[in-house]
């Protein structure tokens, strides 16, 4: 009897600890969202190595592609931009390619893969090497 009781008592705590995790993971992927939708150069990228969501100072990434990463593939559909890098054939050219200012500030006497742009730039940059973007951020502008 008393190894029931136990048994039953441990089960209910393993179940709880798992409803306080998820709801810590769910917690901060809200926290996340938020930040995709307030954050001026946030992104979505997808390449061969996986897909991450750039939120400025941090990076949110799995090695699967956006299809099985649920909240990048929320975070684009609330809008935030999002850069399909799997067309590109040219790697060199893109490994050379600036990288996206973290906080909207830009270092024009920078080049090349020390220097950082605009989100807008690097579109422009990412788009000419074959990239596929939804969510343009340039459109919202011209409107």
């Amino acid at each position: 009897m008393r190894t029931g009781v136990l048994r039953v008592l441990r089960a209910t705590a393993a179940s709880w600890w798992r409803h306080k995790e998820l709801r810590q993971t769910v917690l901060r992927d809200l926290g996340y969202l938020k930040q995709a939708a307030s954050l001026p150069n946030t992104h979505v990228i997808c390449g061969e190595g996986g897909t991450f969501i750039h939120l400025g100072w941090t990076t949110v990434s799995s090695f699967a592609p956006i299809e099985r990463f649920p909240l990048a593939a929320l975070a684009v559909a609330r809008g935030t931009p999002f850069i399909d890098i799997r067309p590109i054939t040219d790697v060199i050219s893109f490994a050379n390619l600036p990288r996206v200012a973290r906080d909207g500030s830009i270092d024009p006497e920078l080049c090349g893969p020390s220097g950082s742009v605009s989100l807008t730039a690097y579109i422009n940059m990412v788009e000419k090497l074959g990239a596929r973007i939804a969510n343009d951020p340039r459109l919202r502008r011209s409107i």
